[in-house]
C-alpha cells in the first residue's frame, strides 16, 4: 500500500490509535480492527511484556508451537520444542530422531565456544610501534573495562584476547581490534558490545596521550564498535552413524547399501552445486531455526554465521560431510552455534521459558548440541525422501489442510479429503478438483 503523505510521530501514538491508524487503510477497517484485536493475549500482564519486545506493536503474529519427541542426544532423550510454520518440518525431525533413536541416537560435541568483537578504525601511524605498545595497551583495556567483566570473569568467562589486526592493503589506514571472547550462557551480544565501545574510547585516549607517538599518529578515528555474528570458534559438531546394513528401513523399498550411496551422493552433490547446497542447508536450518525461535535465541544471527561458515572456503558448501568406509555409514554436521540460555527473551518470554524447562534447562552448550541434533535430523529426513519418493509425497500430505482451509473447507469436506490422499499425491490443483467434485455430489 502506499501512504500519500509521511506520518508523523507514530511512535508517539496508542496502541489503540496505532492499530485505527493503520486499520484505516483498510477497505473493511473495523473488521481489519476486531480481526488484530483478537490475537492480543487476555492477560493484560502478558500482552503487555509482548508490546515491549519491539516497537510500535498493534497486534501479536501466532506461529505454531510443537513437539519433536525421541531426540536421542548422547544417550539423553528429549522432547524438543519447536516454532515453526511450514509443513512437514516437526514430521521430519520426529521421523528422523525416532529412526537413529534405534540406532544409538545423536553423538554431539562442543569443539568451541569462543565470539568475537572489533573496534573499527582508522589511523596513519607506524603500525610496528603500535604492536610494540600492544601489551600495555591490553592491560589498560582489561583493566579498564572490569566494570563490566567483573560478573562475567566470576562465571568464567569474560575477555580472552585482544589483536591488532592489519586491513590496509584492503582500505587505506584502515585496522581493526579484535577481540574474543566467553560468554558462558548469555548469547553476549549487549555485554560485548559494551566491551568495545569501552576498548574504543580507551585505544583513542591511549594513542592521544601516549608520548611515544607523534603528532599525526596521535589521531585515531573510531569508525564503529560492534561484535561480529561470524563466530568460526563457536562450533558444534554432531553426528549419527550405523552399519549400512542397518539403513534397511529407511525405505522399504530399497536395499540399504543403494540407499547409503544414493544417500552419499546427493550430500557430496551439494558440496560440488552451490544451488543445491543452499537447499541443503535450508533443511539443517529448519530445525535450527525452529529451537532458535522456541528457546527465544536469535535465529537471524545464527542463520547469517552459518552462512558464512559454508562459504569460507570461498566458495559456498554444504554444512555436511558423510563417510561410507567399510559398510559403515557416518553423516556430521558442523556448524556454529552462538546461543544464549540467559538473559533477553529466553526468560522473559513465557514460552521460550518454558522451552528451556521442557529441555531440562540446559546451558548453552547444551542447547548448542541439541539445536544441532535438529538440524541433523531435519537434513537427513530431507535427503531421505529425496533419494527415495522424493520430497512432494510427503511435504504435500502435510500441506493438504493448508489447501483445504485455503479452499474453505468444512469439516466433512476435511475428513472426506484425507481419506482419498491417503493413497494420492497431493497438489493445489488436485485437491481444487476433489473439493468441486465432493460439493457438485453433496449438492
Amino acid at each position: 500500500m502506499y501512504l500519500n503523505n509521511t506520518i508523523k510521530g507514530f511512535s508517539k501514538l496508542t496502541k489503540d490509535e496505532k492499530l485505527e491508524l493503520v486499520a484505516s487503510y483498510f477497505p473493511d477497517s473495523d473488521l481489519a480492527i476486531n480481526e488484530l484485536k483478537t490475537f492480543w493475549h487476555p492477560d493484560k500482564k502478558t500482552q503487555k511484556l509482548f508490546d515491549e519486545f519491539s516497537e510500535n506493536t498493534i497486534s501479536n503474529f501466532y506461529v505454531p508451537f510443537g513437539i519433536a519427541p525421541n531426540m536421542m542426544i548422547n544417550a539423553k532423550n528429549y522432547m524438543v520444542p519447536m516454532v515453526i510454520e511450514e509443513s512437514s518440518v516437526i514430521a521430519a525431525a520426529s521421523s528422523s530422531a525416532k529412526f537413529w533413536a534405534e540406532r544409538g541416537g545423536f553423538k554431539s560435541k562442543i569443539i568451541a565456544t569462543e565470539k568475537i568483537g572489533q573496534v573499527h578504525f582508522l589511523w596513519s601511524g607506524n603500525i610496528e610501534k603500535l604492536n610494540k605498545h600492544l601489551p600495555s595497551l591490553k592491560e589498560e583495556l582489561i583493566n579498564g573495562t572490569k566494570h563490566i567483566t567483573s560478573r562475567m570473569d566470576e562465571r568464567g568467562g569474560g575477555i580472552t584476547n585482544i589483536a591488532i589486526i592489519d586491513l590496509t592493503s584492503e582500505l587505506k589506514n584502515y585496522y581493526q581490534l579484535k577481540a574474543t571472547f566467553e560468554t558462558k550462557n548469555s548469547m553476549g551480544a549487549n555485554f560485548i558490545n559494551s566491551c568495545l565501545e569501552e576498548f574504543a574510547q580507551i585505544l583513542k585516549n591511549y594513542i592521544s596521550n601516549n608520548p611515544d607517538f607523534n603528532l599525526e599518529e596521535k589521531e585515531c578515528n573510531i569508525i564503529m564498535s560492534i561484535l561480529s555474528n561470524y563466530t568460526p570458534n563457536c562450533l558444534v559438531e554432531t553426528t549419527v552413524e550405523c552399519e549400512v546394513l542397518r539403513l534397511k528401513n529407511a525405505d522399504i523399498d530399497m536395499d540399504p547399501e543403494v540407499f547409503a550411496q544414493k544417500f552419499e551422493t546427493a550430500v557430496k552433490i551439494a558440496q560440488i552445486d552451490t544451488h543445491r547446497a543452499t537447499t541443503h542447508n535450508k533443511g539443517i536450518f529448519n530445525g535450527i531455526d525452529a529451537v532458535a525461535l522456541a528457546t527465544g535465541n536469535d535465529f537471524r544471527a545464527i542463520e547469517a554465521c552459518g552462512h558464512t561458515f559454508a562459504a569460507r572456503s570461498g566458495k559456498y558448501k554444504s554444512l555436511t560431510d558423510i563417510a561410507i568406509d567399510n559398510n559403515h555409514f557416518k553423516y556430521t554436521l558442523t556448524i556454529p552455534l552462538a546461543l544464549g540460555t540467559v538473559g533477553g527473551l529466553t526468560t522473559l518470554h513465557p514460552l521460550a521459558k518454558r522451552s528451556l524447562q521442557l529441555l531440562g534447562n540446559p546451558n548453552a552448550e547444551d542447547l548448542m548440541m541439541i539445536m544441532s541434533s535438529a538440524g541433523l535430523a531435519n537434513n537427513f529426513g530431507a535427503i531421505k525422501s529425496l533419494v527415495t519418493k522424493g520430497i512432494q509425497q510427503g511435504h504435500m500430505k502435510m500441506h493438504l489442510f493448508n489447501i483445504l482451509n485455503q479452499y474453505h473447507a468444512t469439516e466433512v469436506e476435511k475428513s472426506e479429503a484425507r481419506e482419498f490422499f491417503k493413497e494420492e499425491k497431493v497438489s493445489v490443483k488436485k485437491v481444487s478438483d476433489f473439493l468441486a467434485s465432493l460439493r457438485q455430489s453433496l449438492h
